[in-house]
């Protein structure tokens, strides 16, 4: 169990560690990415600070040579397009880098809608690996009037657009990073954490688990049964089950009906219950009323619900000639036609007042006579297989020697089972 959960917690952990990088680094991802429109766009704008206002008041001969002379100087340095407008949005002049036309035709085909407001504007484009900023400076006279406006292509160079690739990696791994540590910190508090509920939820269980035993050990000293039979025809039952391939949680139903399968009897009158003599057709009924009882009291406890099946068919018989409800076959359910078989056993190989036990053999005969009519033809041949070695090991044990037995059957199937 504490593997299983420390398996829980590392895949819960990674999980929470991918989901918290992916969104803080989506967080971070778009704060630098605004960092970096912001550092570009100033590259831009100190280069194409050239140009001012007042190149666009009077634009002769001699201004539009001064302005073809600047929008060169910005072609050879980073801008693969200048285009110069007047106040009322024509063209004054425009010039492309050499061997950039196709570069101005793509971004001419998802450029910005013209004209736009008197702000600057920019917009980015990734094109063959290369990162270009398409910016639109208003030019404004004294009174904030446009006088004219500057629109270029500016080509981020190699080694500005890896410091900012490496910028940006250098941030995003910082944010995996510092989540992985804060989630391997978190590891050892959670696991610490679980210990202490771990143990406890196994007090609890531990606590439950007894409660059941004293509960069926109580109706047992009542009936005049011992503590040994209510051990014995639990480990049978189990080891049974897990012959059969049985879940832990299937097994756990089973322990649970094993012990309390004759609760019901607290509510069945001395008279009765210890009467020596056979028991009159009226008496039997009143006996058969521990089965509803049983069920009734089980039914107040999430807990003790799970001997539901046991308690309620273990009087059933294969053939449908039982009690209460005259099931048959696989009707029954499976808990309760294992359990069947297994209390017969107990109860042909125990030392009783009225009779001594039966040898192994004797009472595997009993068993097979009434094989396919009170028992499970399937559940009995393997059953069978396995009765040698069981009534070996406790058919003739002290009462310590089995419920040491019986604890490390209950450990293992409360305590020690894997999820799933």
């Amino acid at each position: 169990m504490i593997q299983q959960i420390h398996k829980q917690v590392l895949g819960r952990l990674f999980l929470g560690w991918l989901l918290l990088s992916a969104a803080i680094g989506a967080v971070v991802l778009y704060l630098e990415t605004e960092k970096i429109d912001t550092f570009v766009l100033d590259l831009a704008l100190t280069e194409s600070s050239v140009f001012s206002p007042a190149d666009f008041v009077r634009i002769d001969k001699d201004q539009f040579a001064r302005l073809k002379r600047k929008g060169k100087d910005l072609i050879r340095r980073h801008f693969v397009v200048v285009e110069l407008y007047d106040a009322g949005k024509k063209p004054i002049l425009e010039l492309v880098g050499p061997g950039k036309k196709a570069i101005e035709a793509q971004i001419n085909v998802r450029r910005h809608p013209f004209p736009l407001e008197d702000a600057v504007e920019y917009k980015k484009h990734l094109i063959g690996g290369k990162l270009f900023l398409q910016v639109l400076v208003p030019m404004k006279g004294e009174a904030g009037e446009p006088v004219g406006y500057f629109e270029g292509v500016y080509q981020v160079d190699d080694t500005t657009l890896g410091n900012i690739i490496r910028g940006l990696i250098r941030s995003l791994l910082l944010v995996v990073v510092a989540v992985f540590v804060t989630t391997a910190l978190l590891y050892p508090i959670i696991i610490a954490l679980n210990r202490d509920l771990i143990r406890y939820s196994r007090g609890l269980l531990r606590g439950n688990i007894e409660l059941m035993e004293v509960l069926g050990s109580a109706v047992a000293k009542r009936d005049g049964d011992t503590n040994l039979h209510n051990y014995r025809v639990t480990i049978y039952a189990i080891r049974l089950a897990e012959e059969l391939g049985l879940s832990s949680e299937r097994i756990r139903h089973l322990i649970a009906g094993a012990f309390l399968h004759d609760v019901g009897k607290i509510g069945i009158s001395d008279n009765i219950l210890l009467k020596p003599a056979r028991l009159t057709s009226d008496e039997f009924a009143a006996m058969c009323a521990h089965v509803p009882l049983g069920l009734d009291i089980v039914e107040k406890s999430d807990w003790l619900r799970s001997a539901k099946d046991v308690i309620e068919s273990h009087h059933e018989r294969y053939d449908g000639g039982g009690y209460p409800r005259g099931l048959k076959a696989r009707e029954i359910p499976l808990n309760a036609r294992i359990f069947a078989i297994v209390d017969v056993f107990d109860a042909l190989t125990s030392k009783r007042p009225y009779k001594e036990p039966f040898s192994l053999d004797e009472a595997m005969r009993v068993l097979r006579r009434e094989d396919g009519s009170h028992f499970d033809p399937d559940l009995l041949a393997t059953f069978g297989r396995i009765a040698p070695g069981l009534y070996e090991e406790i058919g003739h044990s002290d009462e310590p020697a089995v419920y040491g037995v019986l604890q490390r059957l209950i450990g293992k199937h409360f305590f020690q089972q894997k999820s799933g």
